[in-house]
């Protein structure tokens, strides 16, 4: 069986302070999180043509065909939500 190997860039995101924002107002956080998901993380990732592979609690892995692309997209997704109650860390891996 043949092996089929690619580049990808990775991002990955989280909430900062998840656990102490859920503590505090978990319904509103929740809340807030899956706004922030439809309203500018999931536009973006498909403007940049990204492909969301994981999503869990308040993470999310997504897949782009070059770091560029993975970059741009997540300076696209700080830059929306620069005044948002909810603080992302995002980080991007490229093998």
């Amino acid at each position: 069986m043949a092996v089929q190997r690619r580049l990808a860039a990775i991002l990955v995101a989280d909430v900062v302070g998840y656990s102490r924002l859920v503590g505090h107002d978990e319904a509103g956080t929740l809340a807030r999180l899956a706004a922030l998901r439809r309203a500018v993380i999931e536009p973006t990732i498909t403007q940049h043509a990204g492909r969301l592979f994981k999503a869990v609690g308040d993470g999310f892995l997504v897949e782009f065909a070059s770091a560029v692309q993975a970059v741009t997209a997540a300076r696209a997704i700080q830059d929306a939500n620069a005044s948002g109650t909810l603080p992302l860390r995002i980080g991007i891996h490229v093998g």
